[in-house]
């Protein structure tokens, strides 16, 4: 079936279907040809960018959105047979065609400003009066507009067209994410020529104007309904979506996302000739921007009263969220004369909305086992919905939070949005208790593994500090491999998440029984892109990981084997033990049989150490899980003993230090704290060479401590060396003390 021509004067047949009515080009055939495409690309241009303005600006569409359709077709045709007529302001490249690498800094016009916030209606009363006093009561008009809480962003334009589109940043500098606006479809490449009019003289002028991104509600729902079908992690609320979608590296990402604008400030208004908030607003309307219609010009404190009275009590009839009111005087004379403070201006204010709060039904406090080990009661309820999103779950923190609010399992409980992000219980509806609610304690033991829990003095968290607990499995098996614990280059996250998710890692002992073949096998998450007869894969099959990596990985962790007990200890995750204290530790037992029949007192005589730290080395050597992960590293090659032979020369050779000086350990008996920053090494290779010498090297300073070495900005513990008369070096007599040996 022939295809008529779509240019509107039936003479230029160069569009033919294919299939199920697509359409498709037809060769190129001579320059007549090329010059009917050119103008009607340019027709196509302007009316879709008119058709925009009335969709988006206006709210008056003149056609429907299957003509307009039609259209963008059209022009995407005649494009893809003449590249060449491809222009960067035209409609069809805003469907997002190119990949920045990285967004540029950005400076803006003038300085954007935050707002001062008003959390109730007695401090909105405030304002109101201090600027009645300050321009005379009665003097004064304001402008109420919605507080729309999406991502703050500023659009500039040069004679009328799109130049740039940057975040707000940190007021001053923000991020350039032209390419990504670009998408948004309610910007407009180019201004309205009216608007342009009233500008006169000054039409040619760049301006800034400023407003938010957002992501309609219903737009949101659909994106974390595809997150969930897709097994990701879904968005926490519209705002988060917004400005993860603005944010994307890929500009195709942004335009599917259904991004929206809403403008309402610029940041010269001397081209633009209004003289107030609500003229502005106006010419924003007329120029092609998309403005939010819920505005009002108030005469009167009252009448801004009712005005948030009545956008607090429709907020869930808008398919946006927003999080309040901001109220601004509406004269720019006005403005100019009541001026800025040092963070926002004087003749604005943000009224808040409170949290909104609903009632459900808590149907279990449940414990999630984190990271650390801490154990944290978690809320679980009756999923409802509140400021824009479903909740169902929220951290009670831990058990004196929740004996505080006294919530029990069956209660009716009151939920909201902590600054209306942050899902939080505030307590029960107590006349609603059900009969034999019973008040809820931790559990002694750990629901992961089974493990008793730990509980410090003094502290609000339980602990389980099982190594071989599964909540905590990743987290222990990338610190294990970590630089600066036993330093196995090339396994990372991804490669850990792929050998638990294959069932070889339950401890860092499995470590030690990887073989190449296991390894080379495991998944890598990618597929070849084509066929190769040479491999004999083919396209869509997984690529693994291959033997050249897995051979590295293997030698690598037999190379690890090596490390000392120092290493050993801070690797393992015992609580308050870092690299520091495991070196203290390991000088002083010299084998982790030593350090396991030590009791907590010789552990704490240990200069830097403490009763803290010992309490946590013993509570971690108690577990029978503990102690049996360490008999499997010993029996997989690993020494667990501190290697004193030949201390001094692998110490000289490591740090640059003389040989001859770390035999005599010059430094023996001194005790040095690192703090600020140093020019010619890192604070941890200053460490290795005083301890090469040595120096005990601490983390916190005492009444112990020989010298602070303190770089440029230094912190706390500058100050307290100062308190306690601790003598302060600065990093020219450090590498003096490392050449010599002496402290002069």
């Amino acid at each position: 079936m022939e295809q008529q021509s779509l240019f509107g004067d039936g003479t230029l047949d160069m569009l033919t279907t294919t299939g199920e009515g697509d359409v498709a080009p037809a060769p190129a055939t001579d320059d007549a040809a090329r010059a009917q495409a050119a103008e009607r690309a340019a027709e196509l241009r302007h009316l879709l960018d008119y058709h925009a303005y009335r969709y988006y600006a206006l709210d008056a569409p003149e056609i429907t959105d299957a003509a307009f359709d039609k259209l963008l077709i059209e022009l995407q045709h005649i494009e893809a047979a003449y590249p060449d007529l491809v222009t960067p302001d035209s409609y069809t490249q805003r469907v997002g065609g190119f990949v920045s690498e990285q967004f540029a800094p950005v400076t803006h016009m003038a300085r954007m400003y935050s707002m001062d916030d008003a959390m109730n209606l007695e401090e909105l009363d405030e304002w109101l009066q201090r600027t009645e006093d300050a321009l005379g009561a009665g003097n004064a008009t304001y402008t109420c507009e919605l507080k729309i809480d999406g991502l703050g962003v500023a659009l500039t334009y040069q004679n009328g067209a799109f130049v740039r589109a940057a975040t707000r940043g940190d007021g001053t500098t923000g991020e350039d994410v032209s390419l990504n606006v670009r998408t948004i479809r309610d910007v407009p490449m180019h201004l309205a020529e009216s608007a342009l009019a009233h500008m006169g003289a000054d039409r040619n002028t760049p301006i800034e104007v400023r407003g938010e991104v957002y992501m309609p509600k219903g737009s949101f729902v659909r994106l974390n309904e595809e997150a969930d079908a897709e097994g990701r992690d879904p968005f926490a609320n519209p705002r988060n979506a917004a400005a993860g979608s603005l944010r994307q590296k890929d500009p195709k990402v942004t335009a599917r996302r259904d991004l929206a604008t809403f403008l309402y400030a610029v940041a010269d208004t001397t081209p633009l000739h209004v003289h107030s908030q609500h003229d502005f607003l106006a010419w924003l309307r007329d120029a092609g921007f998309s403005v939010n219609p819920n505005v009002a010009r108030c005469g009167t404190p009252a009448e801004v009263h009712a005005f948030c009275a009545d956008a607090l009590a429709h907020r869930g009839d808008l398919d946006y969220d927003i999080d309040g009111v901001v109220v601004k005087v509406d004269s720019f004379d006005q403005q100019d004369e009541l001026g800025f403070t040092a963070r926002a201006p004087r003749w604005a204010i943000a009224f808040k909305f409170p949290p909104e709060e609903k009632t459900t039904v808590l149907r279990e406090i449940r414990i999630q086992v984190g990271r650390t080990g801490v154990l944290t009661p978690v809320a679980e309820f009756d999923p409802v919905t509140v400021a824009g999103s479903t909740i169902a779950r929220a951290t009670l923190h831990n058990e004196d939070e929740v004996h505080r609010k006294d919530v029990r399992e069956g209660d009716t409980i009151i939920v909201h949005k902590a600054g209306d992000v942050i899902p939080e219980v505030v307590g029960p509806v107590l006349d609603k208790r059900p009969e034999g609610a019973v008040e809820w304690h931790m559990p002694a033991t750990c629901p992961a593994c089974g493990a008793p829990v730990a509980h410090e003095d003094g502290e609000v968290a339980y602990r389980c500090v099982s190594i071989d607990c599964p909540a905590q499995l990743k987290e222990r098996l990338l610190h294990w491999v970590s630089r600066g614990c036993m330093d196995v280059d090339g396994v990372g996250e991804e490669l850990v998440d792929k050998m638990i998710e294959a069932g070889l890692l339950h401890d860092v002992a499995d470590f030690y029984s990887l073989t190449v073949d296991q390894v080379a096998a495991l998944d890598t998450g990618r597929t070849y892109l084509k066929d190769d007869k040479r491999r004999g894969v083919k396209a869509g099959d997984p690529i693994p990981v291959g033997m050249t990596i897995a051979t590295k990985v293997v030698d690598e962790l037999t190379k690890s084997k090596a490390q000392p007990l120092g290493r050993v200890l801070f690797a393992l995750g015992i609580r308050h033990v870092g690299k520091s204290v495991g070196e203290l530790i390991a000088q002083r037992f010299l084998t982790v049989d030593a350090l396991v029949t030590a009791n907590e007192e010789d552990i704490a005589a240990i200069d830097g150490i403490g009763p803290k730290i010992a309490e946590s080395v013993k509570q971690f050597l108690s577990v029978p899980e503990n102690l049996a992960v360490l008999d499997r590293l010993r029996a997989a090659g690993l020494s667990l003993e501190e290697d004193l032979s030949g201390a001094a020369e692998r110490a000289a050779g490591a740090t640059g230090v003389s040989a001859d000086l770390a035999e005599a350990q010059p430094l023996a008996g001194l005790t040095f704290v690192l703090t600020g920053t140093l020019v010619n090494r890192t604070r941890d290779e200053a460490g290795a060479a005083l301890k090469a010498l040595g120096a005990k090297v601490t983390g916190s300073v005492s009444k112990k401590t020989s010298y602070v070495v303190a770089g440029p900005k230094a912190g706390s513990k500058l100050t307290k060396a100062e308190s306690l008369g601790v003598p302060v070096l600065d990093e020219e007599a450090l590498e003096h003390i490392l050449a010599t040996g002496r402290v002069e």
